[in-house]
Parts: structure tokens; sequence; C-alpha cells
């Protein structure tokens, strides 16, 4: 089984909340790692196309290909999800920098 990290971006079914499917595309982990009683969750945030329109607290990955990410795209910390890790494969990484500031859109969302 692949081990994550948080700051790691994942290709995983994500949930769409109006209706009852699901859409494989990338996504961030925000857990340290995997989480649950057997350690097989992962919870991560939606990346999208930076050409959608933008929602208030989306944050930009600026060198997309470097994170493994085929276009540029945005991290959307509103869409959170708990993931298996069984389905989820690893694309690349985002930056320190970008991580952080998805920490404090989080934590603001959260008001922690």
């Amino acid at each position: 089984m692949q081990t994550f990290k948080a700051g790691d971006i994942v290709r995983v079914p994500f949930p769409y909340t109006d209706r009852n499917t699901r859409q494989h595309r990338p996504a961030l982990v925000i857990s340290n790692g995997t989480t649950g009683e057997n350690k097989d969750f992962l919870w991560v945030l939606m990346i999208t196309s930076a050409e959608n329109k933008r929602w208030e607290n989306d944050v930009p990955i600026p060198l997309h290909h470097e994170a493994g990410l085929p276009a540029p795209s945005v991290i959307r910390p509103s869409k959170i999800a708990t993931i298996e890790t069984a389905h989820a494969d690893r694309l690349g990484q985002v930056s320190e920098v970008i991580f952080e500031q998805v920490k404090l859109k989080v934590a603001a969302i959260l008001k922690l």
C-alpha cells in the first residue's frame, strides 16, 4: 500500500455534492498521512482547473507541472472529502509555501 503525507497531490474518486457519483480528479492531502481506525483514510481537498470560476478561498498552484498536474489548477479548501487510501494514486506534491496558504484558508473556514 502507498503511503501519503500532508501536501501530497493524489488522484482520487472525489464525491460530487449534488449527485450520487464520483469523478476521478486530483486532490490535496491535508491529513497528516492516513487516519482512521485502520489508518486507511485520507482527508483531501478538491483540486480543479484554473479555468473554472474562482471561489473565495481558492489557492492557485502556479507551477502545476512540478506538482504533477497536467494543467493550471487551484486547490479548493471549501470542498473536503474523506477517501480510502486504496483508491488514491500519488501524482506529486505542492510546495511548502502553497501548503501553508492552504492551511491558513482551512483554519479560517473552520474558525480555528
